[in-house]
């Protein structure tokens, strides 16, 4: 997509949705409902989805060093602890433990009924800038090879990420894991 046009997109989504950096305590389940609609997902890999929300509310963002954007619907109530509003997608990212100026994009899924709104290039944008305000240089997300991940690679390569290697069988026989990385 031309930038002109990805530009556009980013600006009808911003319009329709708001973000938040805040975490409540009803995250937990509204990310678990959003990373088990996506459909790709095992039980397991929901469970960490879930935990990473838990434990920056029980440690908070300096401790846990997890970070979220959250988009919700624009004229949806504002978040509460007993209600998010609405949500569209989220982010969940951090430094790299024992490295100086390295991040990596934990999560970073859309409800499938909002996918081609503009909504993950915004959460994108908006990770990277978070990323590279608090002192990163460079990004790294890590993904599986099956085929029912392939809008997700093609994703981060519009975002301008490299595949860096691929692991062969990593999650299991014939799942390997896909490292891409940016410079910011």
């Amino acid at each position: 997509m031309p930038a002109a046009a990805r530009s556009e997109a980013s600006v009808r989504a911003v319009d329709a949705w708001r973000l938040r950096d805040t975490v409540v305590a009803a995250d937990a389940e509204a990310v678990r409902h959003l990373v088990a609609a996506t459909g790709v997902f095992r039980p397991d890999e929901v469970a960490v989805a879930v935990e990473l929300v838990e434990e920056r509310l029980a440690k908070g963002v300096a401790a846990s060093g997890y970070h979220f954007l959250f988009a919700e619907r624009s004229g949806g109530p504002p978040a509460t602890p007993r209600d998010p509003g609405p949500l569209a997608g989220y982010a969940c990212f951090g430094p790299i433990p024992c490295t100086l100026t390295s991040w990596d994009l934990y999560w970073i899924a859309v409800d499938p009924a909002l996918h081609g709104q503009g909504i993950g290039r915004v959460l994108m944008d908006r990770a990277e800038a978070a990323m590279k305000a608090g002192g990163g240089l460079t990004v790294y997300i890590e993904t599986s090879s099956r085929p029912d991940y392939d809008p997700t690679r093609h994703f981060y390569l519009a975002c301008g990420y490299r595949i860096e290697h691929v692991f062969a069988d990593f999650y299991a026989p014939g799942d390997g894991k896909v490292v891409y990385v940016k410079r910011l």
